[in-house]
C-alpha cells in the first residue's frame, strides 16, 4: 500500500514538472506622466507540450488605453520556451494604477481544456505636469500678416485652378470604374458570404497542404479565409486587425456570442505559428478546420441555413 501511494506521488510530482508554465508582467518604470507611452510586457515561460494562448487582458485594463498590440516574440531561456506579449499602453488621469495578475490560458498535451495562470500584478503611478502658477500670464502674439500683391494673387489662382481641374479628372476616372464595376455585377451575382468561406474552406481541404508539408502556408491561407469572411459578414477590417482588436470587435457584437470562444482559439493557434514559428501537431491542423467550419456556420443569417454540400455546389 506505501508502495503505491509513494508511486502515486512521484507520477504527480513528474506530471506537474512536465507541465510548468509561469507568467511574469513589467513595465519600464514605476513614474510616467499622462499620455506617456507605457511598455508592458507579459512573458510566458513553459515546457514542450503546453500550448500557450493571449493573455486576457481585457477585463485587468480599466483606466488604461492600449495604444499598441505587438506580435508575440518566441524565445528559449535554459532549456524553457519562453513567449512574450508586448503591448504599449497609456494612461490619460494622474493616478496610482495597479495592475492586477493578468490571466494567460494554456493547454497541455492532448487536453482540450483551457487552463489559466497568473501574472504578478503590476503597479506604477501617473502624474501631470508641472505647472507655475506664480508666473506671469503672457498674451499670445498677434499674426503675421502677409502682403498680398498681383503676384501672390495669381499664384493662388493658379493653385485653386490645378486643384480643381485634378479633382475634375478624378472624378471623372472613379466614375467611368464604378460604372464598369457596377455593370460586372449585375451581369455576375456576387455568392453571399458564408458560400464564399466554405468554398474556400473546401478547397483548401482538397489541396492538403500540411499533409505536404506547407504547415504555415496552411495556416496563412484558413487564416485569411476566416478574416475576408469577418470583413464580409460583419464589416470590420479583420485582415488590418491584430487578434486582440479582432475579438475587442467582434465582442460588441449580438449575433457573434456563440463563436466568440472557438474564434479566440482559432486565432492565437494561427498567430503561433505565423509569427512564432510554432509547430503545432497534426491533430491541431485538423482541429483548425474544423474551427473554421464551426465559426461560419455559427454565424450564417437565419433565413440561410443551407447545409454544407448545397454550398459547395454553389460555387
Amino acid at each position: 500500500m506505501v508502495r503505491k501511494f509513494l508511486l502515486l506521488v512521484i507520477i504527480f510530482s513528474l506530471n506537474n514538472y512536465a507541465q510548468d508554465i509561469t507568467a511574469e508582467a513589467y513595465i519600464d518604470s514605476m513614474n510616467y506622466l499622462v499620455g506617456d507611452y507605457i511598455n508592458l510586457t507579459v512573458k510566458v515561460k513553459y515546457d514542450e507540450g503546453i500550448q500557450v494562448s493571449n493573455p486576457l487582458i481585457g477585463d485587468s485594463f480599466k483606466e488604461i488605453e492600449i495604444i499598441k498590440v505587438e506580435e508575440p516574440v518566441l524565445l528559449e531561456e535554459n532549456g524553457k520556451q519562453v513567449v512574450e506579449f508586448r503591448y504599449i499602453v497609456s494612461v490619460y488621469d494622474s493616478m496610482n494604477v495597479s495592475i492586477p495578475g493578468i490571466p494567460v490560458g494554456y493547454k497541455t498535451g492532448n487536453d482540450t481544456t483551457l487552463q489559466t495562470v497568473n501574472t504578478n500584478p503590476v503597479n506604477f503611478t501617473v502624474h501631470t505636469v508641472a505647472v507655475q502658477p506664480d508666473e506671469e500670464i503672457k498674451d499670445i502674439k498677434e499674426p503675421i500678416k502677409i502682403p498680398l500683391d498681383w503676384k501672390t494673387i495669381l499664384l493662388y489662382l493658379l493653385i485653386i485652378l490645378a486643384i480643381a481641374a485634378l479633382a475634375y479628372f478624378l472624378y471623372k476616372r472613379n466614375k467611368k470604374k464604378l460604372k464598369g464595376k457596377e455593370e460586372i455585377e449585375e451581369a455576375a451575382p456576387r455568392l453571399p458570404s458564408y458560400i464564399t468561406a466554405l468554398n474556400g474552406l473546401h478547397q483548401l481541404e482538397e489541396e492538403e497542404l500540411w499533409q505536404k508539408g506547407l504547415v504555415k502556408e496552411y495556416h496563412s491561407r484558413i487564416t485569411e479565409i476566416i478574416r475576408r469572411y469577418f470583413e464580409e459578414r460583419f464589416y470590420l477590417p479583420a485582415l488590418e486587425l491584430t487578434t486582440t482588436e479582432a475579438m475587442r470587435r467582434l465582442r460588441d457584437r449580438y449575433d457573434t456570442t456563440e463563436i466568440l470562444q472557438t474564434t479566440e482559439e482559432f486565432l492565437n493557434n494561427a498567430d503561433l505559428v505565423k509569427f512564432a514559428k510554432y509547430n503545432p501537431v497534426p491533430d491541431l491542423n485538423k482541429e483548425m478546420m474544423k474551427q473554421a467550419y464551426q465559426i461560419v456556420e455559427k454565424t450564417i443569417p437565419k433565413e440561410r441555413e443551407p447545409n454544407r454540400e448545397v454550398m459547395r455546389n454553389a460555387g
